[in-house]
């Protein structure tokens, strides 16, 4: 699968990743030296700090009673939040991870619509169980990994633009979608603790339904495509 170039935030976002992760792996060299201890039945728990960076381009306009410009695009805002990641190790090399996070976006117009807010306040649950192969380098363990992931979304609200058309009422399709991960984990001691970094793009779309009272208004289809970085703590019990 061939991914896309990222650009801006997000490429900086990578390399801000990447740029961290070198020299927490090579300032280690004592854990280096320490047999790896046997990971296989034990669990890992990392909290994070986490940038989520989704598209919200419009791929295609279904249904458009109220006319809209020639050319419309949209874009979902980025936000930051907490996330946790619970991790079950099957193997030493082997382990399947899920992850708990709730994350509010916007979906404001970019060209047809400038600025103007068209979702409000659309909440995302994006449930996601990985399965994630480990390297082990002796100061840092980087990984691999790869599942499915299914965005759910909760109490998402018509933006202020649309009241004026007469919309009211808003909502997003729950998806299925499919995830890629890769991260380093870097021992601070041998009790389990560690620095983490984690980077996940999601492929994902989800369908938009503006409502004037029974009548179907707009109905657009979005890809969100998500990048995900984090950085935190983590500790394998």
């Amino acid at each position: 699968m061939k991914l896309p170039v990222a650009h801006g935030p997000i490429a900086r976002g990578i390399a801000a990743l990447a740029a961290l992760a070198m020299p927490l792996a090579a300032t280690t060299p004592a854990l280096a030296q320490t047999r790896t201890p046997d990971r296989a039945g034990s669990v890992q728990v990392r909290g994070f700090v986490t940038a989520v960076l989704p598209d919200g381009a419009i791929t295609d306009v279904d249904t458009d009673i109220v006319g809209l410009p020639t050319g419309t695009q949209t874009k979902a805002n980025d936000n930051v939040v907490p996330t946790l990641a619970i991790e079950y190790f099957v193997t030493n090399a082997f382990s399947v991870e899920t992850i708990c996070c709730l994350t509010q976006h916007d979906v404001d117009g970019t060209t047809g619509l400038p600025g103007a807010e068209l979702v409000a306040d659309a909440k995302l649950v994006p449930a996601t169980v990985t399965v994630k192969y480990h390297f082990d380098l002796g100061g840092g363990k980087p990984y691999v990994g790869a599942g499915p992931a299914y965005f759910i979304f909760i109490d998402e609200k018509p933006g202020a633009a649309t009241i004026p058309l007469g919309v009211t009422d808003f909502d997003l399709s729950d998806e299925l979608g499919f995830a890629l991960q890769a991260g380093i984990d870097v021992p601070v001691n041998d009790a389990g603790l560690m620095v983490s970094l984690d980077a996940k793009r999601y492929f994902i779309d989800t369908t938009a339904r503006w409502h004037a009272g029974d009548t179907l208004a707009i109905r657009t289809e979005h890809r969100l495509d998500p990048w995900v970085l984090s950085a935190g703590m983590g500790l394998r019990f």
